[in-house]
């Protein structure tokens, strides 16, 4: 039985966790139609209720332990859970804080950073537009945004919004995060993923901030305006979400919402950083409180109508919710396979029963999670202010076993916190700059690595020597970051990561020419995909 419900939970990104995980689209020949076999969407065929009423309550009383049991173990600052079922709110709760150390209380309205949970809010407003005829799930990204450009001139001219939204793209995991870290804006960003390079086009899964973020800049563009505004214009007024926005001005405007927070070495937790994701808002900058996100959950399982009021089209929504993608094959025989939408994770469980959604996870301190079953009726919500450590999963996945057994079969908590941990350990760096060599080499004399150096993707960077110490400066121009420089061995240095993906110490590694001045430096951090050296200008 472990095996089994486990299964059920998910693969993840680093830095955007995903719940469930993606799809390959599921096509039928209809042969009535022409001689010729025409391929078609499948629709996914919920399997009828299973839980009754009972099953429901049952689950439903354990929440409040279910959630105490979870933030008594891991420390978790604060947490707030929701339920819907029929189309009603029948559980909306909040627990702990909304910063350690300080009052205020976690409430139903505390507004949270959303993080990858944002990316199917932006399908659900691309839908909209589909619905509307402005765009087509599958009309070519640049001839919305003659701006987009990926490094293969083919890709270029033919990925579609719906290539982006599925990350079927072939641009890689991870591509123009780090530039976002260093403080660049969305329009830097979108402009130097051309420089990237592609995966085999719409035959690999390569979960993508930054081509979901193109593909939904290409559908405002023909909207004619803003990410920020077109959400606002045609999701979240409509819908009565007050409190949701893709500003991270206005997360910052609410008095109450919840402050981020990252787990220390000794298992406290502390409101150390900000985390602004504007450059990449329609994959991971939404903000909103547990209240507003019920009521998303509620438009998902209406099919686009809200209180009676249709806000997306019915069959401009579907498509989001059916496989696009698959993003990997089963790990075993034992093991159901999973899929990906438009930003909705696409997998059935034990019983057949299909299941939608989404985490969302920022290292720096925020994780969460939406699930609903359209068969049931049903969807759960579960927002936290902390490091993602599975907490977001663990409940939902504990609150659908009780319903379904009757009883936590599974120590939740403990197993997906284990899987977090195996992801985080996994991303250690090849070299550990923390421990020095026994004996090592000496470096040049300072001046001999001082300068600026160029590179087309990061932009300049200048090392600078104040008498025995080196530093490096990089980053957008008025307002770069500079790092120490610490001697490690030889012509290699280390410095300090920063930002979301950060992971400790890396290497800027030096070459130096005959002529006893650096020819170029590697920053080893930076150098994923190869885009990582710098020469000397």
């Amino acid at each position: 039985m472990l095996v089994s419900a486990a299964s059920r939970i998910l693969c993840c990104a680093r830095v955007a966790v995903l719940c469930g995980i993606g799809l390959a689209s599921v096509l039928v020949a209809d042969r009535a139609v022409s001689e010729e076999a025409k391929l078609l969407e499948a629709p996914v065929s919920p399997v009828p209720p299973l839980f009754d009423q009972a099953a429901i309550d049952k689950a439903t009383a354990a929440l409040d332990g279910i959630v105490e049991g979870a933030m008594k173990r891991t420390g978790l600052p604060g947490l707030a859970v929701g339920i819907v079922y029929k189309d009603k709110v029948i559980y909306a709760e909040g627990f702990g804080v909304r910063e350690v150390g300080q009052p205020g209380k976690i409430d139903p309205d505390t507004v949270f950073l959303l993080a990858s949970v944002s990316k199917p809010i932006a399908s659900t407003i691309i839908a909209h537009l589909v619905g509307e005829g402005v765009v087509d799930w599958h009309g070519a990204a640049k001839g919305y945004n003659p701006a987009f450009a990926l490094s293969d001139p083919y890709v270029t001219e033919n990925a579609t919004i719906a290539d982006l939204m599925s990350h079927r793209s072939g641009l890689r995991t991870g591509s123009g995060d780090l530039l976002e870290d260093l403080g660049f804006d969305r329009d830097y960003i979108l402009s130097q993923i051309d420089q990237q390079p592609l995966d085999p086009f719409r035959s690999t899964y390569h979960y993508s901030n930054f081509g979901y973020t193109a593909g939904g800049i290409a559908a405002a563009t023909a909207a004619g305006k803003s990410w920020e505004d077109l959400a606002d214009t045609v999701l979240f007024t409509p819908a009565g979400m007050s409190t949701a926005s893709f500003r991270h001005a206005d997360y910052l405007a609410h008095k109450d919402r919840a402050h981020i927070h990252a787990r220390l070495k000794d298992g406290t937790w502390a409101a150390k950083f900000d985390r602004n994701a504007d450059a990449e808002a329609p994959a991971g900058g939404a903000s909103g409180s547990l209240n507003d996100m019920l009521r998303f959950v509620r438009l998902q399982l209406g099919d686009g109508t809200l209180d009676g009021k249709e806000i997306v089209k019915a069959d401009a929504l579907a498509p989001s919710h059916v496989p696009q993608m698959i993003p990997g094959p089963p790990r075993s025989v034992a093991t159901p396979a999973g899929f990906y939408g438009f930003g909705w994770n696409v997998s059935h469980d034990d019983e057949g029963r299909v299941r939608l959604g989404h985490s969302g996870a920022f290292e720096l301190g925020t994780a969460t999670n939406v699930t609903f079953m359209p068969g049931e009726d049903l969807g759960i919500v579960v927002l936290t202010n902390g490091t993602p450590i599975g907490v977001a999963e663990a409940v939902g996945a504990a609150f659908l076993d009780v319903a379904q057994n009757g009883k936590q079969t599974v120590d939740w908590v403990g197993f997906v916190g284990g899987i977090f941990d195996q992801m985080r350990a996994a991303e250690a760096p090849e070299v550990d700059y923390t421990k020095l060599p026994a004996e090592p080499k000496p470096a040049q004399d300072l001046a001999a690595y001082t300068g600026r150096y160029g590179n087309s993707y990061y932009g300049p960077l200048t090392v600078a020597g104040d008498g025995d110490q080196l530093s490096m400066t990089m980053g957008p121009q008025g307002a770069p970051t500079t790092f120490a420089l610490t001697h490690f061995d030889g012509d290699t240095f280390s410095f300090e990561t920063i930002g979301e993906n950060a992971n400790g110490l890396a290497g800027a590694i030096f070459t130096v020419g005959e002529d006893g001045k650096a020819e170029k430096v590697v920053l080893d951090y930076y150098d994923r995909n190869g885009l990582g050296t710098f020469e000397r200008e």
